[in-house]
């Protein structure tokens, strides 16, 4: 069996936001868990039956105002999901109000869209419109 991405744990500053943002990006998804460890932090799996996102409040002493510079600090960026169907999910996440980061390129075998949740989390969305992986793979506009 080939390797592939299982989860990924990610602190976020508002799960409930990831959630809601997470839900309208892939109707499928639900909510595999949803903990509020007493006294500590609250952490949640969203996801389907084989891959999931770890959500996780901060914690071990972080410091209320304690924020990183995406791009600029160390830590994740944003996370991409592969979507069927782009123009309808953008629609879903536009009707509910997000707000969209920076935009890309045309390019003929993908399109792609990058989004901000209500924590200001980025996330990627991209369809490839090739089975082609060379065509997939290609940097080339």
């Amino acid at each position: 069996m080939a390797a592939y991405l299982e989860h990924a744990n990610i602190t976020v500053p508002s799960i409930d936001a990831a959630i809601e943002f997470l839900l309208l990006v892939e109707p499928t998804f639900f909510v595999r868990h949803d903990e509020a460890v007493e006294g500590t932090y609250r952490w949640a799996h969203i996801g389907n039956h084989n891959t999931y996102i770890a959500l996780q409040e901060p914690h071990l002493d972080a410091g209320e105002n304690q924020t990183r510079r995406p791009y600029k600090d160390h830590g994740v960026n944003h996370l991409a999901f592969v979507v069927s169907d782009i123009d309808a999910c953008a629609a879903r996440l536009d009707g509910a109000g997000f707000r969209r980061s920076i935009g890309t390129k045309e390019h003929p075998f993908r399109k792609r869209l990058y989004f901000f949740d209500r924590a200001g989390l980025e996330w990627e969305l991209v369809q490839y419109l090739t089975d082609n992986m060379a065509d997939r793979h290609s940097y080339e506009t």
